[in-house]
């Protein structure tokens, strides 16, 4: 914690800011590792200030000793005018992106300059702690577990001519979850049979999951207040070739793309390498999404896997997917997805499940 707050201090002198106020909800958990759906923080060049109502403030004040933890009275708004007033800050910044209009404009405050800023947390964010990365690991492996009891789930359904739905199928993937102890989905997710698999954020529906279909999962889970992102696409039935042939494609693309991550190369060669292979192989109008995406406290965050992201370079300590896909319309879609972590140099996979076809007969 003290070396976000040390870096927040220097981010506080270089832009000759009085303070510093904290607005967004992921970034409030990542200085704090405390949830709350109603918190500020404020860091001045002296002491840092968490702020929550009441329906918080009692566990806050036991769980964030190194803090000043205050009260939050009456109306938001004005206590907090109010607060930072007595502060006597002249030079407030705040984050230009994960503050609202309609809260800027009740923030205004007679005798305070405001001064906004995007992505403020980026680099540190964008680079886990050993601790970030060992909960990390800890929720694929959870995600794994739920995802080997979802197949045995459907298995055992098929087997016994009950057919699922989508949403049958993803509340016993919710359930699983909480069973294992994680705090709900990263995202809602994406159980996707036939046809629907060629929408790439398909919303789960009461369709039912039927044989000699392919079935996209598109999951993850809320671990320690980190997300994981997991994609598999399996086959009830006998695949055809043609479904084969592509499949074997989009797993292919998912290692042309893990080949580029290495410390120092630019993140969009794992885009690029991937494109370049869809082209080669005729599919590329297909391919409908960027290549991936960075992930932590919230499920999207940088760096984007995405050719045209030319600034972010890959670094130790990076934690991101890989997930290309082809999407054939009112036919199926083809989706594979891991998280890759890296360290020493290279990319690193922790999920145990591997990429080949499975199909359930």
């Amino acid at each position: 914690m003290f070396q976000k707050i040390n870096w927040i201090r220097e981010f506080i002198n270089k832009n000759n800011l009085s303070a510093f106020l904290f607005t967004s909800i992921p970034n409030i958990f990542y200085l704090s590792h405390f949830k709350s759906s109603n918190a500020f923080i404020v860091i001045t060049k002296q002491d840092q200030y968490f702020l929550t109502d009441t329906r918080y403030f009692e566990k806050a004040q036991k769980e964030l000793k190194n803090w000043e933890v205050v009260l939050i009275k009456n109306d938001t708004f004005s206590f907090l005018k109010k607060f930072l007033k007595e502060l006597k800050i002249e030079v407030l910044g705040f984050e230009k992106d994960g503050m609202s209009c309609e809260i800027r404009a009740k923030l205004k405050v007679k005798g305070i300059r405001f001064k906004g800023f995007s992505r403020v947390l980026k680099e540190l964010r964008i680079i886990k702690t050993k601790e970030e990365i060992e909960i990390l690991k800890e929720g694929i492996r959870k995600t794994d577990q739920i995802y080997k009891n979802i197949l045995n789930f459907l298995k055992n359904s098929i087997f016994s001519n009950k057919f699922l739905t989508e949403l049958q199928l993803r509340g016993f993937l919710v359930s699983k979850i909480f069973e294992m102890g994680g705090y709900g989905e990263s995202f809602p997710a994406i159980i996707a049979s036939g046809k629907n698999s060629s929408i790439p954020h398909w919303e789960s529906s009461n369709i039912e999951i039927k044989k000699n279909l392919p079935l996209l999962i598109d999951m993850g889970i809320i671990w320690q207040g980190y997300c994981t992102d997991f994609t598999r696409t399996i086959y009830i039935g006998n695949p055809s070739s043609d479904f084969k042939k592509f499949y074997e494609i989009v797993k292919t693309a998912w290692y042309k793309g893990f080949e580029k991550v290495k410390r120092g190369v630019f993140i969009f060669e794992i885009d690029k390498a991937i494109r370049e292979y869809f082209y080669k192989k005729g599919v590329e109008k297909f391919y409908l999404h960027a290549g991936g995406h960075g992930i932590g406290i919230e499920v999207h965050e940088p760096p984007k896997i995405f050719y045209k992201n030319r600034k972010d370079i890959i670094e130790d300590g990076m934690v991101f997917t890989i997930e290309p896909g082809l999407y054939f319309p009112d036919k199926f879609g083809i989706r594979l997805e891991n998280i890759v972590i890296v360290e020493k140099g290279r990319g690193e996979i922790y999920s145990e499940i591997d990429l080949d076809l499975q199909s359930i007969d």
